[in-house]
């Protein structure tokens, strides 16, 4: 695949959660994670939708889609993230961010919580003053590829998994779509 791919994604859930995908991880539909045809197992790429203009970091694990025009398969929490569980299929870009070979250990922290990645930082700063209502650690952090800079809204910064885990099931009681991630 170029750098940057245009076409159509859709996405996998319930049906293959607990499967093993082709790296040889266990599916978890509630992980970020997403089937390519050719991409190396391990890489990571951004999926922007094209219509809405959100963003999600995902990890290719498996292989697919197997439905003829596609370019990527998401995880349920990416097509949640990306706004299009709904609609089961949307245009996007699919832009590799790093190649590398699928992580055999559990990542170690520090933790930390990503509430949305967007294209415009207007996006971002708007989102990151509603979190600073309720919650006083929230940053932006800037993220440049060659194609596009993403403006990922960010909160704390937490030395084990448990911790950010209490944060990120309170953010999603509070309506907001998240996930947990390691920060550098």
């Amino acid at each position: 695949m170029k750098k940057v791919e245009v076409g159509w994604a859709s996405w996998y859930g319930e049906q293959f959660h607990g499967r093993k995908t082709a790296s040889g991880q266990v599916y978890d539909m509630y992980q970020l994670t997403a089937a390519h045809k050719t991409l190396p197992l391990g890489t990571a790429v951004m999926v922007t939708h094209l219509n809405n203009g959100r963003s999600v970091m995902v990890a290719i694990n498996d292989r697919g889609p197997f439905v003829k025009g596609r370019i990527i398969d998401l995880s349920y929490a990416a097509a949640q993230a990306l706004g299009m569980a709904e609609e089961g299929v949307a245009k996007v870009r699919v832009e590799v961010i790093e190649r590398g070979p699928t992580p055999t250990s559990t990542p170690e922290g520090p933790f930390t919580i990503q509430a949305g990645s967007f294209a415009d930082r207007s996006n971002a700063s708007r989102l990151m003053e509603a979190l600073q209502k309720e919650h006083p650690d929230v940053y932006i952090e800037v993220l440049k590829t060659p194609e596009n800079t993403y403006y990922r809204v960010r909160l704390g910064k937490f030395k084990t998994r448990e911790e950010a885990y209490q944060l990120a099931v309170r953010l999603a009681q509070e309506g907001y779509t998240v996930f947990m991630t390691t920060t550098e």
